[in-house]
């Protein structure tokens, strides 16, 4: 399964520096927002979480098909869209992402249509169109190393 995501705040203003396994990286918020823009804002890593799972599902899918995928290009962004159920009562809007994808190698219109249904079903997906549960603890500082 996946590894646990580490999480501190660094010596700048909104600077998270992030740690999975070996890698290091860091988020920012963007300078108009405050930050110094040094890393993605959180929603941008969100949409490379779902880009990157889409593309990943459907390469896999397409492999396993032996479907001649080359390559696959996806686009992704953040919009506030017209909303019927769960949305914000002053705006009337909720969160949307807008995702565009294509792909490279000669796929018959069927197969380029089943990839992006299956870029639909990708784990990231799933889980943002689920109703997802967030336990949030309170955790004791730890010691600082010796």
């Amino acid at each position: 399964m996946s590894r646990n995501v580490c999480v501190n705040s660094g010596s700048m203003r909104f600077v998270q520096n992030i740690s999975v396994g070996p890698h290091v990286f860091q988020a920012d918020e963007p300078i108009a927002s405050g930050g110094n823009d040094l890393g993605l804002d959180p929603h941008e890593l969100l949409l490379a979480a779902l880009g990157a799972c889409a593309s990943t599902t459907v390469q896999m899918y397409a492999g396993r098909k032996q479907w001649p995928v080359e390559g696959v290009h996806i686009n992704l962004s953040y919009v506030e869209v017209l909303a019927e159920g769960h949305f914000d009562a002053k705006t009337g809007m909720a969160d949307g992402i807008e995702m565009g994808i294509s792909f490279s190698g000669d796929l018959s219109q069927d197969q380029q249509r089943r990839l992006l249904e299956i870029a639909g079903r990708c784990p990231i997906h799933r889980m943002l169109t689920s109703q997802v549960h967030i336990h949030t603890d309170l955790l004791m500082p730890s010691s600082p190393s010796l």
